[in-house]
């Protein structure tokens, strides 16, 4: 024997061995009820180690690495392990064959088996038959390593986490057989020769894989009798076989045709390969292929025809991920079609004042402008029944849907084909009208119960964005409710100063200086009403500018004059001259809001003052009176609450602006009242200092 004879057969002895060994030690802990009985995996390794062994023998007798002995072990064990692998990945099913679970797949194994029997028989009985076995075993061989691969591939897809710890041993161990195998096979298909190094190390590298099966049995007793894929992972896998038989397909023609295409054997080979490929890449971006196979592996591989976790999981992050209504109704209708295959709908909702459905939505299926009445004997079947509508059903069978007539917007939309209702409660807010599926579906019980279960989902989807569009809108029409508020207690200030002023024209029209202080006042209140009507048209106070230094002094003397002219007296104190930060305007309001209530509440006999003092590095304004005072639950509650006065005309606006802006400038109110004595109100604000920073520290509210 030379050296790689040597080489090959110790490497079929260590494979021989270590397979033995893992054997035995599988039957033990079948014996012991350690592992449950998966006969094809030991079979496998059992005709794994039976492999080694016939080739030690044929190695170290004849020399022969390649002996049909061999390859006929080779196709033993690889029989068993595709039986396991087709097995672990095949979902059982009442009343179905195992060759109809092992579909499509398993066929292909067995038909490849079986070529390379047929050859190994023609080549035994028929010497000239050497010849094709030699030029096509390589082949059928390359093409089981193939179709191991992608079982090992279907295996390890999608699985979840704690699955996926305990079969990635088994998945590399498999995953190593079969690599090695492809390289070896596909070495002697271009080179028309086996590579002699890679030939001898063969049962070496195979017997790597027994650590490897050995740490997964480890990991999980029972994993070799529980590895299940999911629908994802077949369709996957399912399309991985079918692309790599279609291009060994071509590449065998393509073989054909360079051997006897003569000289143009070789251009013809490339130019069936390209066409091989263009195909392979039309058939992959095809929808109504992809649709096709997952239906044909629903209904043949599988009890049910969804995976209902990926499916509810897939629409929920659909409808959720929207942004905006708009969207949200085009991903009702995605979703919906995705679920049946469909490749366009419309969506129907229901108007604002309820008279009809109108196309609020689509997918790949143009918009209709057309108003299908909601009181429509339709509407009210859809309403009543909860069914999904078959139209080409309808035409067919009127009565089994007591002969209504579908609205002008179903019967426009193109291949228009099924109606799924959407029903909140017991209203009808809409449907969707999906086209024509991409596939003949049946429409069984299981696609109508999904439909409808998902349409009560979408529905109360689009009910929610609708009940808080609803909300926004009421908002907005508060806060403009809100703001007019302000406006109107603005504006009966406004009317109060001029109703007094029309008053006194009458006794001093002819005085100059009165009527000189008449038009400043109409020009005040016109500004005012300017800066109302800027107000009301923005939605929001208009900018009054960055706040500045304001003395309180003057204003307080104006106050006391306006006083006067209503007959009242305003004992004005100035105790310390103090500026406080804020907007001259606003700050006068607040305080003249303040004077007009204490004389409000106090008789012309009663007292009212106004008293500007420092106190404790801050401006303290003080206005008090005698009059009828307030109780502690009017204070504490509803003082400075919106729509909460004690005269029977006060809106309670202007306590509750002032003291939202009192606020706003850092400053805060103190209130002491007492029913029958009276109230002081102080207020307390930050200092402006014309030589320093003007933005004071902000005080507690």
């Amino acid at each position: 024997m030379n050296t790689a004879a040597d080489l090959t057969g110790y490497g079929f002895a260590v494979a021989a061995l270590l397979y033995a060994a893992y054997a035995a030690h599988l039957l033990r802990d079948v014996r012991r009820d350690r592992l449950p009985a998966s006969w094809p995996f030991v079979g496998a390794v059992v005709a794994s180690a039976l492999w080694g062994a016939v080739g030690v023998v044929e190695v170290w007798v004849t020399g022969d690495a390649t002996a049909p002995s061999i390859v006929a072990a080779d196709l033993l064990r690889h029989a068993l392990w595709f039986v396991f692998l087709l097995g672990a990945t095949s979902a059982p099913a009442a009343g179905v064959a195992a060759w109809r679970r092992f579909g499509a797949t398993g066929l292909a194994a067995a038909a490849l088996i079986a070529a390379v029997v047929a050859l190994l028989a023609a080549a035994a009985v028929h010497p000239p038959a050497l010849a094709w076995r030699e030029r096509f075993e390589p082949l059928l061989l390359l093409g089981l390593a193939v179709l191991g691969l992608l079982l090992v591939e279907q295996l390890l897809r999608n699985l979840p986490e704690d699955s996926r710890w305990s079969a990635k041993p088994l998945c590399l161990a498999l995953g190593l057989v079969f690599v090695f195998d492809l390289f070896l096979w596909s070495q002697a298909v271009l080179f028309t020769e086996l590579d002699s190094d890679a030939l001898a190390v063969r049962g070496a590298v195979h017997a790597l894989a027994v650590p490897l099966l050995f740490v997964a049995s480890m990991r999980h007793a029972n994993r070799a009798a529980r590895l299940k894929v999911s629908r994802e992972a077949a369709f996957h896998s399912a399309t991985l076989l079918l692309a790599g038989a279609y291009l060994l397909f071509m590449s065998a023609v393509g073989y054909y045709v360079r051997y006897t295409g003569g000289e143009w054997g070789r251009a013809l080979q490339i130019a069936l390969l390209v066409a091989a490929l263009a195909g392979l890449a039309v058939l992959a971006v095809s929808g109504t292929v992809r649709a096709r196979l997952r239906v044909f592996l629903a209904k043949h591989l599988f009890h049910y025809r969804y995976d209902y976790r990926k499916e509810w999981l897939q629409f929920t992050s659909r409808l959720t991920a929207t942004t905006s209504p708009q969207q949200l109704g085009t991903s009702v209708v995605h979703g919906l079609a995705d679920l049946v295959e469909s490749p366009a709908g419309t969506l129907w909702l229901r108007t604002a004042d309820g008279t009809a459905f109108v196309n609020a939505g689509g997918w790949n299926m143009p918009a209709s402008a057309s108003r299908d009445g909601a009181e429509s004997p339709f509407a009210a079947f859809l309403a009543e029944r909860g069914w999904i509508v078959d139209l080409d059903e309808l035409r067919r069978d009127p009565a089994r849907y007591d002969h209504v007539e579908p609205p002008a917007g179903v019967r426009a939309a193109p291949q228009a084909w099924l109606v799924v209702p959407l029903i909140v409660g017991d209203a009808l807010t809409g449907y969707v009208v999906l086209a024509q599926p991409r596939t003949p579906l049946d429409l069984d019980w299981e696609v109508t119960d999904l439909l409808k279960t998902a349409a009560r989902q979408a529905a109360a989807f689009l009910a929610q964005v609708q009940a808080t569009e609803a909300l926004l809108e009421a908002r907005k029409f508060d806060a403009f409710n809100r703001m007019s508020a302000f406006v109107v207690h603005d504006l009966k200030n406004i009317v109060t100063q001029l109703s007094l002023l029309l008053k006194n024209a009458q006794r001093h029209r002819d005085n100059p200086e009165f009527q000189q202080d008449m038009l400043a006042t109409v020009e005040n209140s016109l500004d005012k009403m300017r800066q109302l009507m800027l107000q009301l048209r923005e939605g929001q106070a208009p900018a009054a500018g960055r706040p500045s230094g304001v003395d309180l002094a003057p204003i307080a003397e104006r106050l006391a004059t306006m006083a006067r002219e209503r007959g009242r007296e305003v004992e004005v104190k100035v105790v310390d001259r103090v500026m406080t930060r804020g907007h001259e305007e606003r700050v006068e309001r607040v305080l003249g809001h303040l004077v007009h209530n204490a004389l409000d509440a106090t008789r012309p006999d009663q007292r009212v003052w106004l008293t500007l003092q420092r106190a404790s590095g801050q401006a303290r304004i003080e206005v008090g009176d005698t009059g009828h005072g307030m109780s502690p639950e009017f204070v504490a509650q509803r003082l400075f609450k919106p729509f909460s006065s004690t005269k029977r005309t006060g809106m309670g606006i202007g306590t509750f602006e002032s003291f939202q802006y009192v606020q706003e400038l850092g400053g805060k109110i103190e209130v002491q009242s007492e029913e029958g004595v009276g109230t002081v109100i102080t207020l307390l604000m930050p200092l402006f200092d014309s030589g320093h920073d003007d933005r004071p520290a902000a005080l507690p509210a």
